[in-house]
């Protein structure tokens, strides 16, 4: 098995960056998910409600700051660009405690898994893509551990799937059936939920080995 694909989301809940390499942390992904979308309240928006975040890009710049469609996710034109998509209130808040995750801080699917869906990977933004993977393997592997070089990486659990899945990531279609279909076929779970168990240095192409069970984040105080 090996590394196929590893993606970076700066802004919750937008399109995020194809990458050949990236630094991985307690946290997950250096950069992943640091921008996020607020209403007044503080709540955060998400791409479940306001799909047509969907249809922004964010990346980080040479300086290590997201942008938003090439623009600074601090300026102006980033802002409006965000509040006609969501609500005219909106704001972007730089973040990056643990509460920024849905869940944890790492998503890992497997080529096998992504060609049972017969959908764009990109529907379900995982971070890693492990190629070289048979059929649904990723199925039984929760509660064991991923070794990539130096880096250790838990697995927790299978991840339930949300209406998300259902937008196109390029036209912003929705496809109601693909949720409906990932339930018939998959029991509503495809993809992993991950935690870090050791940080290390990640290139696309890099060897992945299946290792025995890991201990479970509850353990080690993460955030579910």
């Amino acid at each position: 098995m090996y590394i196929k694909e590893l993606w970076r989301y700066p802004v919750k809940s937008m399109a995020g960056e194809k990458l050949t390499g990236v630094s991985l942390g307690d946290l997950g992904f250096a950069g992943d998910r640091k921008v996020l979308v607020v209403g007044p309240s503080g709540r955060i928006l998400t791409s479940r409600r306001y799909h047509k975040l969907l249809g922004l890009h964010g990346t980080l710049g040479e300086d290590g700051q997201p942008l938003i469609d090439g623009l600074p996710w601090n300026s102006e034109q980033a802002l409006q660009l965000v509040q006609e998509t969501t609500i005219p209130d909106a704001q972007l808040v730089a973040y990056e405690g643990p509460e920024r995750f849905d869940i944890l801080p790492l998503l890992v699917a497997t080529d096998g898994a992504i060609e049972a869906f017969g959908h764009d990977a990109r529907r379900l933004r995982p971070n890693i893509i492990v190629g070289g993977v048979e059929g649904l393997a990723e199925r039984s592997w929760p509660g064991k551990c991923l070794r990539i070089a130096e880096a250790l990486i838990g697995i927790q659990d299978l991840r339930g799937r949300c209406v998300m899945t259902t937008y196109d990531p390029d036209s912003l279609e929705q496809d109601p059936g693909v949720l409906k279909e990932i339930v018939r076929k998959f029991g509503g779970e495809l993809a992993l939920n991950c935690f870090v168990m050791r940080g290390g240095e990640l290139r696309v192409g890099e060897a992945v080995e299946l290792a025995a069970e890991c201990e479970r984040p509850e353990a080690r105080g993460a955030t579910p």
